[in-house]
């Protein structure tokens, strides 16, 4: 399994379009995504919009909410 450091901006919102969301709206330095799951539940996440994602960051502020896996991300990077 990969790390989660030194991740580009623009490749996770790549990964996470892979994944169903899509990108609603970007106000200053942070883009806001949203997704529809099959059990009609909305997920939003907000990505900072930065050259490099904080490990922390990616991992708690993002993917923990959605219940997304590290190794699930990286499979979607690697896409």
């Amino acid at each position: 399994m990969g790390k989660l450091s030194n991740i580009r901006t623009a490749n996770a919102v790549k990964a996470f379009e892979e994944a169903g969301f899509v990108k609603i709206s970007q106000v200053g330095s942070h883009i806001k995504m949203r997704r529809t799951t099959q059990e009609s539940k909305v997920q939003t996440i907000i990505i900072p919009n930065h050259k490099t994602l904080k490990e922390g960051t990616l991992r708690n502020g993002i993917l923990r909410p959605i219940f997304m896996t590290t190794k699930e991300f990286i499979d979607l990077l690697e896409r």
